[in-house]
């Protein structure tokens, strides 16, 4: 496979599932997925990796079913990282550019933000994104528009939202990984990741908020100007409501994500009273009827604290007013019947559901146009990307030089006896008389046997110089 077809693999380990997307650029520039598969997740509680050997099982089986789908081996993942241990926070930094520099360069870019991994965090802390918002050129700021690479001046300094996440969680997702016979090519924030899916570059442009509503946490990114101003995470999601569901109409799990995803409403005043479902409970026992009126109202009502808190930290963000593009929905519970239009009476802002096929070829988009497979396929895009991008800035590598040829044609070896070897004397190394005869007859035999074996340039040069020496005396 070429370099520019290169395959990437995002994994997505969820609370509530593990899924694993294969893909590449295809000559069309679209991105093509050429095996995907989703398993149950084990060992995963609300984002966090809690058993890394059960999680590391759930890993190996979903690879092994995508990668059979997409007939390639895997060796080397995009993870998707989440949980209510992910922290962000505003810092500043600032470098002197080097005075024979006559304009900014992308050293001098590279340095400033690398100041960032060099702040002081909290114990235990481990970066995970440095995002710049904004670049100040001697004390002028720059139009978002504008790169700062080859732009004159002394003194460069920018305002970063940077990203955090525990150490220890982080290090449970990678000996996950790890134990799954893979390696990790970046651990990516998941609405991060799942922007590159259902967004574009207009969204990210004209100020838009992202939120994945998954199994165990619900994930915001507020993008304007093409950059991305905040994030957090939610502890509270899709698994909330199906525990809801559960514990108020006393069925099992398994029944209760059953009456959520096929029976469920986010709207109350759109099902009839009279709507029930029967549910078989145990074999002895009758089947138990659940009035659809009150499970919509069970699901409205924790669908709604999920997007009062995402009203919150829209809020306290400061980009609230900012959000021309209003609000999209993605991740498994963005699936709700008429979730829309409650997130749009909630928060009060324009609100659609995503589609995370927008990048992909036409093939790919029936079967995996579900918000739930947003972070596995933004996974793939931003791996892509991120594989274009080192290729572009990395220079060519030097091509090998040819080898030197050898300064005498190798020959067999055919050493002399031990004891016929005899020492030279001083007279033959300086041209003396010496041992006359006895080097007429060695260069004798050596025109009827062929040149012997010369072990190294010194020798070669030496015996050239004895027979140029005797050829002189004779």
């Amino acid at each position: 496979m070429s370099n520019t077809n290169e395959i990437i693999v995002g994994l997505d380990i969820g609370t509530t599932k593990i899924a694993c997307f294969i893909g590449q650029r295809s000559e069309s520039g679209k991105v093509k997925i050429l095996g995907y598969s989703k398993t149950e997740s084990a060992g995963v509680d609300k984002g966090i990796v809690i058993n890394v050997l059960d999680t590391s099982n759930s890993i190996k089986q979903a690879v092994k079913e995508a990668s059979d789908r997409a007939d390639v081996e895997v060796e080397s993942v995009y993870v998707g990282v989440a949980g209510q241990h992910i922290r962000s926070s505003r810092n500043q930094g600032t470098v002197m550019i080097p005075t024979d520099h006559r304009l900014i360069q992308e050293d001098d870019l590279r340095k400033l933000i690398d100041t960032q991994y060099h702040t002081l965090l909290r114990p235990g802390e481990e970066i995970i994104h440095v995002l710049p918002q904004n670049y100040i050129i001697d004390g002028q700021e720059l139009s978002t528009e504008i790169s700062p690479v080859g732009v004159p001046g002394h003194e460069l300094r920018a305002n970063f939202h940077v990203v955090t996440g525990n150490t220890t969680n982080l290090e449970a997702i990678r000996e996950s990984i790890k134990l799954a016979g893979l390696k990790v090519d970046g651990v990516i924030l998941e609405p991060v990741a799942s922007s590159y899916a259902v967004l574009d570059d207009s969204d990210r442009n004209v100020g838009i908020a992202l939120v994945d509503i998954g199994g165990g946490t619900t994930d915001i990114a507020i993008f304007t100007d093409n950059i991305i101003r905040h994030t957090s995470v939610l502890p509270l999601a899709g698994g909330v409501i199906t525990n809801d569901i559960k514990e108020s109409c006393q069925v099992m799990k398994n029944q209760a994500e059953a009456l959520k995803t096929r029976f469920g409403n986010c709207l109350p005043q759109m099902v009839s009273e009279n709507d029930y479902i029967s549910i078989p409970v145990f074999k002895s026992h009758t089947p138990k009827e659940i009035n659809m009126k009150t499970l919509a109202s069970i699901i409205s009502s924790r669908t709604k604290m999920i997007l009062e808190q995402v009203d919150y930290e829209i809020k306290i963000s400061e980009y609230g007013k900012q959000l021309i593009g209003g609000v999209v929905l993605t991740g498994g519970g963005s699936q709700l019947t008429n979730i829309k239009e409650l997130a749009s009476y909630t928060l009060g802002i324009e609100s659609r559901i995503g589609d995370p096929t927008i990048h992909l070829e036409l093939e790919n988009r029936e079967e995996l146009a579900n918000g739930m497979y947003s972070t596995g396929i933004g996974l793939v895009l931003y791996g892509i990307e991120q594989s274009e991008y080192r290729r572009a800035h990395e220079p060519e590598p030097e091509p090998e030089p040819e080898p030197m040829p050898d300064p005498i044609a190798p020959f067999p070896v055919n050493p002399e006896p031990e004891e016929e070897k005899k020492p030279r004397r001083r007279g033959v190394l300086f041209g003396g008389r010496g041992n006359k005869d006895k080097e007429k007859n060695e260069k004798k035999e050596s025109s009827e046997k062929g040149s012997g074996f010369i072990s190294s340039v010194n020798d070669y040069l030496v015996k050239m110089f004895l027979e140029n020496g005797n050829e002189k005396e004779d």
